[in-house]
């Protein structure tokens, strides 16, 4: 098996599929898709995925099996510059808990809270 990195998928477990579709859209700027479940068991919006790119894709997901939260995994997304959608979790419903600051040569994140009670971070070289 050839060596890969850590993830490979992630979900973002959430309450209100619209709601948190409606959030992550606005502060990423960026269009979700849905997916299926072969299971037929969850509802899954996936983010922007290129297989053939660095990183691992994955989804917000509505589940009977698990719930979100604060405290548990942290997912960071890669953004542009994480001031840019920083700037767009209040005004989307979220909140924005650690704002922008450096990591260093790893660059820089944020962490907000979504609008499900999750915290995310935001990650970006700028």
């Amino acid at each position: 098996m050839a060596k890969s990195n850590a993830v490979g998928w992630f979900d973002i477990y959430v309450h209100d599929m619209n709601r948190a579709v409606s959030f992550y859209e606005r502060v990423l700027n960026q269009k979700l898709e849905p997916i299926g479940d072969p299971t037929g068991e969850t509802q899954m919006m996936s983010f922007p995925t290129d297989v053939a790119a660095y990183g691992a894709g994955g989804a917000l997901v509505k589940s009977n099996y698990a719930r979100p939260g604060m405290g548990g995994t942290l997912v960071y997304l890669s953004v542009e510059d994480c001031s840019i959608e920083e700037s767009r979790v209040a005004s989307s419903g979220g909140k924005v808990i650690r704002t922008k600051f450096s990591i260093g040569e790893f660059g820089w994140v944020s962490l907000l809270e979504d609008t499900e009670g999750n915290m995310v971070g935001l990650s970006s070289m700028k």
